[in-house]
């Protein structure tokens, strides 16, 4: 079905052809018919499947409208869970709305409230906004919601795992007048199924796809290795590969700095995006890791859901996830509107655990690819004459002598040019 077919007005249609948009994804064809009558809808669809313009198109429309046009208050809320997520959204309703007079606003935390309280008194039709600084803003006053006819709670899931559940609360309870609300969520957790019972009123319940289902394009592999070995076998999958653009996740933000800093010894141009990181620092990293400046992203799950990279051919789980559905979302950065991709998990013998999860989750076993030649498998995965080899002819792996070679000399070359000078690497190609 295509956006010529369903109606929508001229300025607006102006706009979805200017973004490239021709034929409806499934999300779209179910879910902007519903918005339309004005009930309350429950949505699941895989991430990149165009959930964004399935929300905001029959809002825009509404809004459009004379009974809701006027002055510029909050008419409609979009709640989101990240800040990278809250910007990628309010990019996207911007570009929908170019040809009109509607404004729209993003508010997160990470910068200063000043600009953003700027912003929002020179008025706002739709508001994207993460809900901790959200209800910072309500608590001064400066927004209002008096006026909202449209809540959309995105990515519902995942504001429920990071805590927000107090937050949404609030910021509802803010609300006086009646509005329609759009709950949209990677999966319906019992957790999911709670908020909707609490907040929606006999909402149209709509599933585009199996739950926890992963996109059909994307690849799957598991390499087995040991823990310490983890860096030394991204590098080199990165490098001899000569893979150019990599989102890997780390499950923390100390081991996503370390696994920064080692690839960045191996010649790896590498950025960092995760909490510790300043608003600006993390869409610096985002804008050079979309350009081609950098060849890797290393981040933590505060990125899975926000990241928007068109035709990401690579992911890797350098930790695996802690709750199996998270890889659903991590790995969803690849493959997206239906284009192919890869998406690797490096695992050890303490992972097995979690990889059991993901496979009863996701409904299959993922291939195992084993690099005995280079003594990246784990000892577990070794024969006994292996494990012997392995302890007693530690220089098996190829790569591993020329790699501690190729950082006693950056270090020695750092000493003398007090690091100004930038190390040659064999992955620098």
């Amino acid at each position: 079905m295509s956006f010529d077919s369903i109606g929508l007005p001229q300025d607006l249609l102006k706009a979805v052809k200017e973004c490239g948009y021709k034929t409806m994804t499934p999300i779209q064809q179910q879910a902007i018919p519903a918005v339309r009558t004005g009930q309350d809808v429950l949505a699941s669809a895989q991430t990149g499947t165009g959930k964004t313009a399935a929300f905001a198109l029959p809002i825009i429309e509404q809004l459009l409208k004379g009974k809701m046009s006027g002055e510029h208050v909050v008419k409609a809320l979009i709640l989101t869970p990240t800040r990278e997520l809250a910007v990628q959204i309010a990019e996207n309703i911007r570009e929908y709305t170019q040809f009109t007079e509607l404004k729209t606003a993003v508010v997160y935390g990470g910068t200063s409230t000043a600009s953003q309280e700027k912003q929002l008194k020179a008025g706002v039709d739709i508001l994207v906004a993460t809900p901790g600084r959200l209800r910072d803003h309500l608590t001064v006053h400066s927004v209002s919601l008096s006026q909202m006819k449209f809540l959309v709670l995105d990515e519902a899931d995942r504001m429920l795992d990071m805590g927000f559940l107090t937050d949404i609360e609030n910021i509802i309870a803010s609300a006086k007048n009646k509005y329609q609300t759009l709950l949209f969520s990677a999966t319906f957790s019992n957790k999911v199924r709670s908020l909707a019972n609490e907040f929606l009123t006999s909402p149209r319940v709509i599933e585009t796809a199996k739950q926890n289902a992963t996109a059909s394009k994307v690849r799957h592999y598991v390499y087995p290795v040991e823990e310490h070995r983890k860096s030394e076998l991204l590098a080199e999958l990165i490098g001899v590969n000569n893979w150019q653009q990599v989102l890997v996740f780390a499950g923390t933000k100390e081991s996503a700095n370390d696994i920064a800093k080692e690839l960045k010894l191996d010649g790896i141009k590498t950025a960092i995006c995760h909490g510790d990181k300043s608003q600006g620092n993390r869409n610096r990293a985002l804008e050079e890791f979309s350009s081609g400046k950098v060849r890797v992203l290393v981040a933590t799950d505060v990125a899975a859901r926000g990241l928007d990279i068109p035709d990401l051919p690579y992911v890797v789980n350098y930790h695996l996830p802690f709750l199996a559905e998270d890889y659903v979302h991590r790995i969803g950065r690849t493959g997206r509107a239906g284009k192919s991709g890869t998406a690797i998990s490096l695992v050890s013998p303490k992972d097995n655990r979690f990889l059991a999860n993901i496979e009863e989750v996701v409904g299959y076993q993922i291939e195992q690819v084993k690099l005995k030649a280079y003594a990246f498998d784990p000892l577990d995965y070794a024969s006994k004459a292996e494990k012997k080899a392995a302890k007693e002819a530690p220089k098996m792996n190829r790569y591993k002598a020329t790699q501690v070679k190729n950082r006693a000399v950056a270090k020695k070359n750092k000493a003398k040019t007090k690091g100004k000078a930038p190390r040659k690497s064999r992955y620098s190609s």
